[in-house]
């Protein structure tokens, strides 16, 4: 047994005002006690003073055979299996020691991720899609995704099916960094996308759709998905929410995960900077669009859209944290995004994300307090896996 003690504490929910003593034994939460708590006799305790105590990070979206660079998924149909096993290894490596403690990886590319490293016991606990399916040369085609028809739509989902999947990923618009895709419009029609949910949903599994214009947003409510990526209700002249799409998004529960933050200094990649300038889009729009989102009470959950470029790199998720307390969250709220908010809508809620006896012991000491300054998680201190000291955390 071992127990990790501060005097400040975040249980994934909530502040803890007495702190924290959380005890773990064979890589389980056993017991969350008040900081003043002794601790069993003989149980070493790590306690570094002015920490905060809480759940590791998880992001909700991630691409873990992308490697942080410019070209980091158009080169992804370049790769050999061997590559693409090595960055995701990498990936993997840089978020643990980053403090994210799970990820929901939402881009694989030819089932690298879902069949030889998803549950490998190194690294973050991953919950995969596999290839996010798509409509022919739509937005990230060279993952291997490509359907079409109600039919072929049902034959990807059974495909993810036989691959063991924890989720089916559908983009229901273009991206902006495929830039032979149309951000603004949908790629495929209700037929079809309700031929996903209803095959998914059949088989146990929840759907998520990639959709940044406003018709694709729309066509997810109506098609029943469980989650909604981007949600950025991109038109052709800019970020435009019409009236009564936020008080339904938030009626229907549905998990939003706006895809905010990215390095510090860093800017959006050229793709993205030219369909900013296409549409009108300032930066400041999308903390606006959030905070709209947030008002209406819609489900918001903490993800970075990770290895995709630059500035959105492995390791950075803590900035989508930061950033939604930028667009109107309060500290609490955008940490419960991150940890417990976050791991319920990837289905790892009674896994992880939370300071919890018979939980996951995924801990996270950060200097100074988050729920005082967010940017505080850029502190980290020392990151705790299943009970383990992750190797080369950030100090």
């Amino acid at each position: 047994m071992h127990g990790y003690r501060a005097a400040t504490a975040f249980d994934g929910n909530r502040v803890l005002p007495d702190g924290a003593l959380v005890l773990v034994d064979a890589g389980t939460i056993v017991a969350v006690e008040p900081a003043t708590a002794p601790a069993p006799a003989g149980c070493p305790v790590t306690e570094i003073a002015g920490t905060t105590l809480m759940p590791g990070l998880v992001d909700a979206h991630v691409h873990l055979c992308a490697d942080n660079s410019p070209r980091a998924l158009d080169q992804l149909p370049e790769l050999t299996d061997d590559e693409l096993d090595a960055i995701v290894r990498d990936s993997l490596a840089e978020q643990l020691a980053s403090g994210v403690t799970a990820v929901r990886d939402l881009g694989d590319a030819r089932w690298a991720v879902v069949d030889r490293h998803r549950g490998s016991g190194q690294g973050p606990t991953v919950v995969g899609s596999g290839p996010p399916i798509t409509c022919p040369g739509g937005h990230c085609a060279g993952m291997g995704g490509e359907a079409a028809g109600e039919e072929g739509l049902r034959r990807a989902v059974r495909e993810r099916v036989e691959h063991g999947v924890d989720v089916v990923k559908v983009m229901t618009s273009g991206g902006a960094m495929t830039t032979t895709t149309d951000v603004t419009s949908c790629q495929f029609s209700i037929e079809e996308l309700r031929a996903v949910v209803d095959e998914a949903h059949r088989a146990g599994l929840p759907v998520t759709g990639h959709a940044h214009a406003v018709p694709a947003i729309e066509m997810c409510l109506a098609a029943g998905v469980d989650g909604i990526e981007h949600c950025t209700c991109v038109t052709p002249s800019g970020i435009a929410m019409p009236e009564g799409l936020a008080e339904a998004l938030a009626a229907s529960e549905v998990a939003v995960c706006p895809t905010l933050g990215q390095t510090p200094g860093s800017s959006p990649p050229p793709q993205v900077l030219a369909m900013m300038a296409r549409t009108g889009i300032a930066p400041e729009d999308r903390f606006a669009h959030v905070r709209t989102l947030h008002r209406a009470g819609v489900r918001l959950i903490g993800g970075l859209d990770a290895g995709i470029s630059p500035g959105k790199p492995h390791g950075m998720s803590r900035e989508s944290v930061i950033d939604l307390v930028a667009s109107g969250l309060t500290a609490v709220e955008a940490l419960a995004a991150g940890t417990a908010d976050a791991a319920r809508a990837i289905g790892l809620g009674d896994r992880t994300g939370r300071l919890a006896p018979g939980l996951d012991a995924d801990l996270l000491l950060v200097d100074g307090d988050p729920l005082a300054d967010i940017t505080a998680l850029r502190n980290l201190r020392l990151v705790v896996s299943r009970g383990r000291t992750a190797a080369g955390a950030a100090s």
